[in-house]
């Protein structure tokens, strides 16, 4: 048989995808768009943002643990710590996509911002806004965990083992 197509370098090579944030914490939304984009790429590592001027609810080790929890089940799949500017990790991981979760317009508008900034700082480096699933359209970090310190029911917003996190972290919180 005569492949009239042979394979090229380009057909051939990996193409790694980042999905950076804080994760403050992961929610059911954050889950969908890493499923959906280790379906379309080859590898996709989760990039948790460390910021020592950004207060957060959990420690940067909490999140990395829970979204590690999370993906255990996607091969493609790896997380990491950051604490610098997220295309000096697309550099050094030799990544070519960074992915972005859109909501609605004002999601949007940011990111888009965020895009022709990162465009700026590193010209490789190709944005791509992910519009969530319908069901996932008001999920927000902030805002469950305000419903959850509200005493709300959070369990389909966020996975079980967030959810117990999040339990925790109010426990602690109270007997402080």
């Amino acid at each position: 048989m005569i492949d009239l197509c042979p394979r090229s370098r380009y057909y051939e090579a990996m193409i790694r995808a980042l999905f950076p944030g804080s994760f403050d914490p992961p929610t059911n939304g954050h889950i969908n768009i890493v499923r959906r984009a280790a379906g379309i790429f080859d590898a996709v590592s989760i990039v948790i943002a460390v910021n020592p001027h950004k207060h957060y609810t959990f420690s940067a080790e909490e999140r990395y643990g829970m979204m590690q929890e999370l993906v255990t089940d996607m091969d493609n799949v790896d997380v990491h710590l950051w604490d610098r500017l997220i295309v000096e990790f697309a550099d050094r991981e030799d990544a070519k996509v960074m992915i972005r979760g859109v909501r609605a317009l004002d999601d949007f508008e940011y990111e888009f911002e965020l895009s022709m900034l990162n465009k700026g700082l590193n010209p490789r480096v190709e944005t791509i806004l992910m519009p969530t699933d319908p069901q996932y359209f008001v999920l927000r970090s902030s805002a469950i965990k305000e419903l959850a310190r509200l005493g709300g029911d959070i369990s389909t917003m966020v996975p079980p083992p967030v959810v117990t996190a999040i339990e925790r972290k109010l426990k602690q919180e109270a007997r402080a």
